[in-house]
């Protein structure tokens, strides 16, 4: 006996990604219009270094309008985004009464946003939830696409599920209170997005890096802009990574195994700039890139204060087997992503952006870095 469950449905994702200065207001005055239904509790996700900088501020703002809020902070840094730490939010949560009836507000960079993200997609079986981004490199990298995960002992980004916020707030006032080794990190991410899809957006930076890193407002705009701009037209064509999002991961393959290798001594964007050098001299030896294009490359990253070379801390060997745990990962053969020259991806075929490489080829490229 067979029963038919016939459960076709048409979603809307959509959402709204504001950038600006200051926009803790902004985010209140969108809840009280109805940003978030009828919700009347928030559960403020952020990090040990965002909670006193503007995470509780947004928390007494929500308060102070008659709401129920709470912060639940989790240390700062990659070493958070763990299965043990969503628990941690999770039973913290239960423990203060939220239900299914809360909101999720993520306040922090990209780990705050990814960890509180797969919280809201699970927690009552999902909530809804909102990103407020207090970085460069979540403004780049985690504000668009509503990628959530957490990472484990053995591979990184491979637990979790796609998660759509009600709306993205980039607030790059908060951009003045980073390090500058941060503003440098958030940078690697915004190169790779040149890199991959706006050759515009390359040649700006190569004229105006200085000015960004000097926090410069209109340039700071600029590239807000600029990387939501490409991120958004490769998520709005392939939202689930069955081909074409696949480029989002340039440099990934490298850079997130090195990123582990190092005990994530170096922060991601560190770790990435290191892996678009990797990818973009194999890609030299393979034909996609021109040699003036990869010394382009290679020196932007320079000049943004970027690693280009593996730090020889770095067990080689150990990061050549670290390569496998990658997400693109087919049959246990390893697969890249590579950049054709600058602000264009390589395509092998129908839909298909990753090219299977042998672990010699890499790893002769590991050596010579």
């Amino acid at each position: 006996m067979k029963f038919y469950c016939e459960l076709k449905k048409v979603v809307d994702d959509s959402y709204d990604i504001e950038i600006g200065h200051d926009l803790s207001d902004t985010l209140i005055s969108d809840i009280e219009k109805g940003l978030c239904g009828k919700c009347k509790k928030f559960a403020v996700v952020t990090d040990s270094i965002v909670d006193k900088l503007y995470a509780d501020k947004i928390t007494e703002k929500l308060i102070a309008k008659g709401y129920t809020a709470d912060m639940f902070v989790i240390p700062e840094g990659e070493k958070s985004k763990t299965r043990a730490m969503k628990e941690y939010v999770e039973d913290s949560m239960l423990e203060k009464q939220y239900r299914r009836d809360c909101c999720v507000i993520a306040v922090g960079g990209g780990v705050v946003s990814d960890l509180a993200g797969f919280v809201a997609g699970t927690f009552g079986r999902g909530v809804p939830f909102i990103n407020y981004s207090t970085t460069l490199l979540s403004a780049a990298d985690a504000s668009v696409g509503g990628k959530t995960a957490v990472d484990t002992p053995l591979a990184t980004n491979l637990i979790g599920l796609f998660n759509q916020p009600l709306k993205v707030y980039i607030d790059i006032d908060t951009w003045k209170t980073l390090p500058a080794r941060q503003i440098s990190s958030g940078l690697s991410e915004t190169i790779k997005h040149a890199c991959l899809g706006d050759y515009e957006l390359f040649t700006f930076l190569e004229e105006n890096i200085e000015k960004v890193m000097a926090l410069d407002v209109p340039s700071c705009e600029y590239i807000a802009e600029h990387n939501c701009a490409v991120k958004y037209k490769v998520v709005m064509k392939d939202e689930k990574e069955s081909g074409l999002r696949e480029v989002l991961n340039l440099g990934h393959t490298v850079g997130r195994a090195i990123e582990t290798v190092s005990g994530y001594e170096l922060l991601h964007g560190e770790a990435l700039a290191i892996g678009m050098i990797a990818q973009a001299k194999l890609g030299e030896k393979l034909g996609f890139i021109s040699s003036d294009n990869v010394k382009r490359v290679t020196e932007l990253y320079k000049r943004a204060n970027l690693p280009t070379s593996i730090p020889d801390y770095i067990d080689k060997t150990a990061l050549v087997k670290k390569l496998y745990t990658d997400k693109k990962v087919r049959d246990g053969k390893l697969r890249f992503v590579f950049q054709k020259e600058i602000g264009e991806m390589m395509c092998f075929g129908d839909n298909s952006y990753g090219k299977e490489i042998t672990e010699e080829e890499i790893a002769e490229i590991i050596k010579e870095m």
